[in-house]
């Protein structure tokens, strides 16, 4: 049997060392911390990075790469836009900024995603895009969310906030596709201590995204870029300063050097945790397919109505563990009392999400393990 260890055990975690500190004292030392040089290297990076000959737009946050994409789009008010429900609530707030509607629809039971048969019931003359999010990594049925977009002419802006690095088809996630936006936030698959990014295809949504994170200052990047400020310009859209700093972007630099690091850390616990939890009675697993799938999160359904127990003996024993995510159309601002999703609720009242960073030990795994295993054998 495996003991516990004194220390908690982190559910997640940033993890960053040398190579961060030392690009943030480059900058530093520089003694310009705002969107310049490094924003630009960064965008350039990721770009060959991911492949497909794509526009990179970076920004402070995954939300703000959501909402701007929203925007660029044309959709805001009287407009709806369909999001599953199994997301953190940034995915609904991100259109509802825009003045939009999200609207709520269920999520497959093997991949958390977005079940598109149920898209297509929620399709209206309003209905400006679909917004899958790739919950926990995987993409789900997102061949088929493409087809029905195609069929009824919508955008499709995915909430790629968990897969950076992922691949789908033999190419990274974000080489193809309409819109794909991602999170660097301090404990995703790589951190630029908050960011994130727009990556299109789409010429006139880069440009009109590059400009709002600016405050909606006309062609603002390019001066930023070059080491200088715009005094006379013109704004013609609604901005927003979200904009990612030379700060941020020295430390995402530096992560996505580390990333082949992370990705072998984070597949081997997937994998691991697949191995030892398969066959334990009472529990139940995604179908993801770990190594195309760089897996941000861990999610495991305990069934039977015990996840609540499973839930306070890891606790107890000092291991963290989280819920992702509570369904929107079961909060207050989104919610309705018509609107049933029933996989959704059934999937939250199951969710239980387990240790996974890079720094976790298979030592600690085990440990992880063994109290599952024993709370689910004691319910």
């Amino acid at each position: 049997m495996a003991s516990v260890q004194t220390a908690p055990i982190r559910l997640s975690k940033s993890v960053v060392g040398e190579q961060e500190l030392a690009a943030v004292r480059r900058v530093i030392e520089r003694g310009f911390l705002g969107m310049g040089q490094e924003v630009k290297e960064f965008e350039e990076e990721l770009a060959a990075f991911i492949g497909g000959d794509r526009h990179v737009v970076c920004v402070n946050t995954g939300t703000s790469a959501l909402h701007l994409s929203i925007q660029a789009c044309g959709i805001g008010p009287g407009d709806e836009v369909i999001v599953p429900t199994l997301t953190f609530v940034a995915s609904f707030q991100a259109v509802s900024a825009t003045g939009a509607t999200p609207v709520a629809c269920d999520v497959d039971a093997d991949t958390g995603c977005i079940d598109p048969d149920d898209a297509r019931r929620l399709i209206n003359g309003r209905t400006r895009a679909i917004m899958p999010v790739h919950y926990a990594s995987g993409r789900g049925r997102i061949d088929e969310v493409y087809a029905l977009a195609r069929e009824r002419g919508l955008r499709v802006i995915e909430d790629a906030a968990h897969a950076f690095g992922c691949q789908h088809d033999g190419g990274m996630v974000g080489a193809t596709g309409d819109i794909v936006c991602f999170s660097f936030d301090g404990i995703k698959n790589i951190t630029s201590g908050e960011g994130g990014a727009i990556v299109t295809s789409d010429g006139a949504v880069a440009s009109a995204a590059r400009d709002a994170r600016l405050l909606g200052v006309e062609r603002d990047t390019d001066k930023r870029f070059a080491g200088q400020r715009s005094w006379e310009f013109d704004v013609t859209q609604q901005g927003w300063r979200y904009h990612m700093s030379d700060l941020m972007a020295a430390i995402g630099r530096a992560q996505l050097e580390r990333f082949p690091e992370f990705a072998a850390a984070r597949v081997a616990l997937a994998r691991r945790y697949r191995e030892l939890l398969t066959g334990v009675a009472g529990l139940r697993l995604l179908r993801l397919p770990y190594g195309a799938v760089v897996p941000h999160i861990f999610v495991a359904f305990v069934e039977g109505g015990q996840r609540d127990v499973v839930r306070e003996a890891l606790l107890r024993e000092g291991i963290e563990c989280g819920i992702h995510y509570k369904p929107n159309h079961l909060l207050s601002r989104f919610g309705s009392d018509s609107v049933r999703l029933p996989v959704a609720e059934r999937l939250y009242d199951e969710m239980l999400t387990l240790p996974l960073h890079p720094d976790l030990s298979f030592e600690q795994q085990d440990c992880v393990v063994d109290v599952l295993a024993r709370a689910l054998a004691g319910a």
